[in-house]
């Protein structure tokens, strides 16, 4: 149990000087550091199995942010600089003016920002069918649907929450956790899906809906944020109209390129399509080579802003978490889960509780998933329970948990993106999830036989 209490003392430090305002780059890096060398002097492996040890465990230490650098600023990390990028390139050339010009017009008739929040966290959540990543589909809709938003009226602390939590409950019956998860359940992957985590999905997703319309509204006026939609007059830009589908060609691109109706392409692949062929556009618009290259600076410059402010909190999230998982601190809470013997509603409540923890301190919505799944099982036959009711819960409760963790990649990657704290997000998102949370227990109770 010491693990235990060392990972809650550092974690609650690192959130106090967070909260007074330091770095949270800074103190998240110091904090997975301390926990790094913690793990090593108590002679626990530092590096997870993925990585190649250097031989000694003080080196381990910053071998894994020597990773962290390489694997994040090269995979996640890139995703993320080429779109910012492409979301500043969008700027400069006026694509995202005129988009809001054209969407004021017919969205001006509905007078509160707050349906146009709900419906916009509703189409969100109908691109996690699309995008498997929470963090990828995060900054999709940080470098698309946020600025829309953001000019529509709707606060940018209200609009970063909707990026950050559609992927918040599992929609997609075949994403990795859904097969994991009704592998543990022993059931058909389709009868588990479709019958009995879908619906309770759907329902979950409709009160977050609600619960977003009525707690962004509440945040915004207790701190006099109030962000007043853009008037057409002001705006000014001799972009041609068609340009306003520009800043959503990645989404079209990802739904085209899924594999079924085209080729299958990485998002970052998409993304430098649809940049070659606004820069296409651009060059046929203005015929002028060298304004046009001269404007995709503002591409590059945009990336490096991304890698500064983005990419790098990421790399000090990600150390963070590794020291927590290093130090045992998982394990521990696996131990606590299993040192208690009692009833299949009391179980099911004490691994949603538990996994929601361990989510929060790590960030990772699949490492305690993974972790705990192995569990369910041997609990369901020695408590004489279905084994579905205690997994579905457990398997909503990982992602809602990575929602409100200041430290998760998606919270972390909408934070830097819309230039706010990642605490901020994380309050804006804390209502919605924790309502979500509470309808999956309940519908779990109503919908699956215990």
């Amino acid at each position: 149990m010491m693990e235990l209490l060392i990972g809650t003392l550092v974690t609650l430090a690192v959130g106090r000087y967070i909260f007074k305002g330091y770095s949270a780059t800074g103190v998240l890096l110091s904090g997975g550091l301390l926990l790094l060398v913690i793990t090593a002097l108590m002679g626990k492996a530092v590096l997870p199995a993925s990585v190649t040890s250097t031989g000694h465990a003080a080196t381990d230490v910053f071998e894994y942010v020597r990773f962290l650098l390489v694997d994040r600023g090269g995979g996640l990390g890139m995703l993320i600089m080429v779109l910012c990028g492409f979301a500043g390139y969008m700027s400069h050339i006026g694509a995202n003016t005129i988009l809001v010009k054209l969407a004021s017009k017919p969205l001006g008739v509905i007078k509160s920002p707050y349906i146009l929040l709900v419906a916009a966290y509703l189409v969100a959540c109908a691109m996690s069918l699309a995008v498997s990543s929470a963090t990828g589909l995060g900054v999709l809709l940080m470098a698309t649907l946020f600025p829309l938003m953001v000019n529509m009226g709707i606060s940018r602390g209200a609009a970063a929450a909707v990026c950050a939590s559609p992927a918040a409950i599992i929609l997609s019956p075949t994403s990795g956790d859904v097969v994991l998860a009704a592998q543990a359940a022993n059931m058909e992957l389709i009868d588990f899906a479709f019958k009995l985590t879908l619906p309770i999905s759907l329902t979950a997703i409709a009160a977050m809906a609600v619960t977003h319309f009525f707690w962004q509204r509440y945040l915004d006026g207790k701190s006099g944020e109030h962000n007043a939609p853009v008037a057409p007059s002001d705006l000014v830009t001799d972009a041609p109209g068609f340009y306003a589908i520009l800043p959503f060609t990645p989404i079209i691109g990802v739904l085209l390129f899924d594999g079924k109706l085209g080729p299958k392409l990485e998002i970052v692949t998409i993304i430098v399509i649809c940049l070659v062929l606004t820069a296409l556009l651009e060059l046929a618009r203005k015929r002028n080579g060298r304004e046009l290259l001269d404007g995709l600076q503002v591409c590059w410059r945009s990336m490096a802003d991304a890698f500064a402010g983005v990419v790098m909190l990421l790399v000090g999230a990600g150390v963070f978490a590794q020291g927590l998982m290093g130090l045992g601190f998982i394990a521990n809470l696996l131990d606590l889960a299993q040192s208690f013997g009692t009833g299949g509603i009391v179980i099911m409540l004490m691994l949603v509780v538990i996994t929601t923890l361990a989510a929060f301190t790590t960030g990772s919505g699949n490492a305690p998933f993974y972790a705990f799944v192995e569990l369910i099982p041997h609990l369901a036959t020695s408590l004489g329970v279905n084994p579905a009711y205690l997994v579905i819960p457990m398997l909503q409760a990982s992602n809602l948990g990575r929602t409100i963790s200041p430290v998760s990649g998606v919270v972390v990657a909408c934070a830097g993106m819309g230039n706010l704290s990642p605490f901020e997000v994380v309050k804006r998102t804390s209502l919605p999830v924790a309502v979500g949370l509470l309808v999956v227990i309940l519908a779990t109770q109503i919908m699956v036989p215990a």
